[in-house]
């Protein structure tokens, strides 16, 4: 008699990716673990930012965003907006593929990915890369050394005026780390509808806060209380 079989249950297969508010996010351990990973399976990751560009951004705009991170925000607004284009700027060269393999796992076709920032001139700018790759800044800290920081490399910088014209971007999103109040005020935001700023207080303190408000104030826009939530604000040209 031949001994009985029985069949093994199928093999689980793990999910390269870690999924958050239906994207996917390629599992990295460079980027993608402790908090953020927790926040994104939770869908709690940029949640006030998200929040905002919903009540912002429509169809069929073009959308220049700001330090764009783990592509979180690029992908959550091409995914919920027909948007005809959204523009990803990252000062941080380590970030670039990892964005762009976030952008391939959601099927996105519209986004594009630029590793520079924006200035008042076009040129280069060091850029201080940390081991704690997301910790990396545009800026020196007391405490880099060489156990801390793993490279000094150069970024572009390109003539902030003369990329918004190039790109006719209508909306803005921002969140670049305390920058905002010295960017801002060398941006032409007279052809913006709308911008959606996460502001650094504890970083820029009521003159750099002032100076964000300012710059929006002097293009014609105003506060828009509905998009905002705490340091998330947003602005619009017409209620």
């Amino acid at each position: 008699m031949e001994p009985a079989t029985t069949d093994a249950p199928a093999a689980r297969t793990r999910s390269p990716f870690v999924r958050s508010r239906g994207l996917k996010f390629p599992k990295d351990g460079r980027f993608i673990r402790g908090q953020i990973r927790g926040a994104l399976r939770e869908n709690r990751y940029e949640s006030k930012e998200s929040e905002a560009v919903l009540k912002v951004v429509r169809d069929g705009d073009t959308v220049m965003e700001l330090g764009a991170g783990i592509g979180y925000m690029s992908t959550f607004l091409a995914t919920r907006r027909k948007l005809k284009a959204i523009h990803a700027f990252e000062a941080n060269p380590h970030l670039i593929p990892y964005i762009k393999s976030v952008h391939e796992a959601n099927n996105l076709t519209n986004a594009h990915v630029h590793n520079a920032i924006l200035g008042k001139r076009k040129g280069t700018r060091d850029f201080y890369v940390r081991r704690k790759l997301l910790g990396s800044s545009l800026d020196p800290r007391p405490s880099d050394n060489e156990k801390t920081l793993l490279e000094v490399t150069k970024v572009d910088v390109l003539n902030a005026r003369a990329t918004f014209k190039e790109l006719q971007i209508d909306t803005l999103v921002c969140d670049i780390e305390g920058a905002e109040a010295e960017l801002l005020p060398l941006l032409d935001l007279s052809n913006l509808r709308a911008a959606v700023i996460e502001t650094h207080p504890q970083l820029v303190g009521p003159e750099g806060i002032n100076a964000v408000f300012r710059a929006f104030m002097d293009a014609g826009m105003a506060y828009y209380h509905r998009g905002s939530n705490r340091k998330v604000v947003s602005f619009r040209r017409q209620w």
